[in-house]
């Protein structure tokens, strides 16, 4: 797959979400919520819930805490109801950016989101403005280890549909198309395979090199983006020094 790694800018943001594990619950939590709302609280007949499913389990969350939040969610007169709401701007050096909200109050989270943007460098865009740059993609992100051979893990995840396989430093990448996520994901859990992270995604289509102090500003946007409980998802094409993060 040519371009830089997608895994360092996951690896990156589970390395916060470790040290904020509530957090990072919270918005599990509400990708959940939603989900169980549009479609139904059996993940065998509610793809999305199953995905979000898998994204939790990669994250560590507890799965007590995944079917409390479900059982909760598909309970009568639960009063939690969330917008979706994706924004497009520029961070630091002209960086795309795509932000994605889950809300109940888009007027809070809209000015928030510009807030932290103009305050570091950036600016909140219009609609497609920078979207043409992505792509949406499913990626799961599967660590390397002696008990996986590669040939045979790329074998299983080309045959269930997947679309490129990857192999990076410290594990391997396996991306599909939206539509083929939920079979590939499935089929490879099935075979006892464990995802580092299991998403769909936003994968640039070009990347902008950043130098240190860039890099620097982008990280401390992205972060702040990411402590807003509203915030889900933040997604950028920047390409990181190299070694950059490493103790």
């Amino acid at each position: 797959m040519s371009g830089h790694s997608k895994w360092h800018n996951i690896q990156a943001k589970k390395s916060k979400a470790d040290a904020a594990r509530g957090k990072i619950f919270t918005k599990l939590g509400r990708e959940l919520t939603v989900a169980v709302k549009e479609g139904g609280p059996n993940p065998e007949s509610n793809s999305r819930l199953s995905d979000c499913i898998a994204k939790a389990k990669a994250n560590n969350m507890p799965m007590d805490t995944i079917m409390r939040i479900i059982k909760k969610a598909s309970g009568e007169g639960n009063g939690e109801n969330y917008e979706e709401i994706v924004y497009e701007g520029y961070g630091p050096s002209g960086v795309a950016m795509i932000i994605e909200a889950l809300t109940d109050n888009r007027n809070r989270t809209a000015s928030d989101v510009r807030h932290l943007l103009e305050k570091h460098g950036g600016n909140l865009g219009a609609t497609g403005c920078v979207g043409w740059m992505f792509e949406k993609k499913g990626l799961l992100v599967v660590e390397k280890n002696d008990k996986i051979d590669e040939d045979e893990l790329m074998m299983m995840a080309l045959d269930a549909g997947a679309e490129d396989f990857s192999s990076e430093d410290e594990a391997y990448e396996i991306t599909t198309a939206p539509s083929d996520f939920t079979a590939v994901r499935a089929a490879l859990e099935s075979s006892g395979i464990e995802f580092l992270s299991a998403e769909i995604s936003m994968i640039p289509s070009n990347t902008v090199d950043l130098n240190e102090e860039t890099a620097a500003k982008l990280e401390k946007l992205v972060d702040l983006l990411d402590d807003n409980d509203d915030v889900q998802n933040v997604w950028h094409n920047a390409n990181f020094p190299e070694g950059w993060g490493e103790e």
